[in-house]
């Protein structure tokens, strides 16, 4: 197929897309390089540097290319921060989903994979969360994502649309060449890996009176490769003959780690001493998240193959000991 993937040169876009390139797709990347890097996109992939916002432009590539299939990455990510600038994550999140929904239903493209995220279900009424699980965000990231996956049914209901809605809980890890590496870094195992690395003086934990085993928050980890995977599944699900579909899965691991274990973990993969500083608790953040994904491993054969976190650190460490300005060196 041709796929356009939105946000192609970020951490989790482009090792989707290194894998469509290994099964034989032909790839698209739209990226406007705010939170890329050019030097993550394959040389095997056309990139072309723009912005969702610019309405004129992306027409223009629908225009150009007939593709089968988009992948949908390019959104503002931070919980923390979109509880301070609203504005901007419904802009960049809602909005322009909007923008790009338009062009698959005027260009007549029916397949579409959207990058969701676990925050759509606030704090949870149980654990491990299944996808019928209310969803009831407790921040403005959470909320903008979930508008945009109560637009989808009525583009399937009224464009044909088939679409795969992936509610991601926490990757990590990298690949052999690709790694994760933000400007500024927000992400809590990438920091730790700056502060064992001398880069950082320490690490701050926000919140540490929470009702979980250590009062820090406890999340679920799964590797980017096995995220990557699971969006070939639900791709090739998508494009099977038949009904439109509509799929939601969640892609974690069904296992918690607290801020605190994820620092020992680290410290015993580094070596490092690595400092903490606690401090009061971000506006909007739950105190567990942790998935059930027996769904799309029961209907599509999703089967994580880097499910322990010090195997996911430890490909991160080795990673930034070889790229320590990440993809500037």
């Amino acid at each position: 197929m041709k796929v356009l993937v939105t946000g192609g040169a970020g951490y989790i876009g482009s090792v989707v897309c290194a894998q469509l390139i290994a099964a034989g797709h032909d790839v698209v990347v739209y990226d406007d390089l705010s939170k890329g890097h050019k030097r993550a996109v394959s040389p095997k992939a056309e990139l072309i540097v723009g912005n969702l916002e610019d309405r004129a432009g992306l027409k223009g590539i629908f225009q150009k290319y007939k593709f089968d299939a988009v992948m949908h990455f390019a959104a503002s990510i931070e919980a923390g921060e979109s509880m301070k600038s609203p504005g901007r994550y419904f802009r960049n999140n809602t909005a322009a989903a909007i923008a790009l929904l338009e062009q698959l239903s005027e260009h007549g493209v029916s397949r579409f994979v959207f990058s969701s995220t676990a925050a759509l279900y606030g704090n949870p009424e149980r654990s491990p969360i299944v996808e019928t699980d209310a969803l009831q965000p407790t921040n403005v990231y959470g909320e903008s994502k979930l508008l945009v996956e109560r637009m989808l049914p009525w583009f399937h209901r009224i464009h044909g649309l088939s679409y795969a809605s992936l509610r991601y809980f926490n990757a990590a890890g990298v690949t052999a060449e690709l790694g994760e590496m933000h400007s500024p870094e927000t992400h809590l195992i990438p920091i730790l890996l700056q502060v064992a690395a001398g880069r950082r003086e320490s690490l701050t934990v926000f919140g540490t009176d929470y009702e979980t085993p250590d009062g820090t928050c406890v999340r679920d980890y799964v590797d980017v490769s096995d995220l990557a995977s699971a969006h070939l599944l639900a791709l090739n699900s998508l494009a099977t003959e038949g009904q439109p579909k509509q799929l939601i899965y969640n892609l974690g691991n069904g296992r918690g780690f607290s801020v605190r274990q994820v620092i020992e973990v680290a410290r015993k993969v580094t070596a490092c001493t690595i400092a903490s500083v606690d401090a009061a608790r971000r506006t909007g953040d739950p105190a567990i998240l942790v998935a059930s994904s027996e769904k799309i491993r029961r209907d599509l054969g999703w089967n994580p193959q880097y499910s322990e976190l010090d195997v996911m650190v430890s490909s991160a460490w080795n990673w930034f000991q070889r790229h320590p300005q990440g993809y500037e060196d």
